[in-house]
């Protein structure tokens, strides 16, 4: 019996990531999503959201639209200090566009 090919997961192509890196609503800055500072994430976001003339949407929902599949895509993998950065990024997106 032949053997099966296994691939190695840093092989892989995942059609979150390319979402992520090739979004066609949004131009993201690159490493947007690993920064610190969740301010500065929410800013980028508001700005990249705001600059893209392919969105379908609002600004407002493309931006916490492409922060909310982040987190998601990211599931179980991402450790929770991670978690709450980006949460408070989502407080500060709400701030930025005055949805508080």
């Amino acid at each position: 019996m032949p053997r099966r090919k296994t691939r190695r997961a840093d092989n892989r192509k995942y059609w979150s990531g390319k979402v992520t890196r090739e979004s066609d609503a949004l131009d993201l800055e690159p490493g947007v999503f690993q920064e610190d500072d969740p301010e500065r994430i929410a800013r980028s976001l508001k700005h990249s959201a705001e600059e893209s003339h392919r969105r379908k949407g609002g600004p407002y929902q493309s931006a916490m639209s492409m922060l909310n599949f982040y987190i998601n895509r990211a599931g179980r993998n991402l450790p929770d200090q991670r978690r709450r950065v980006l949460a408070r990024a989502k407080d500060k997106l709400r701030q930025l566009f005055g949805r508080t």
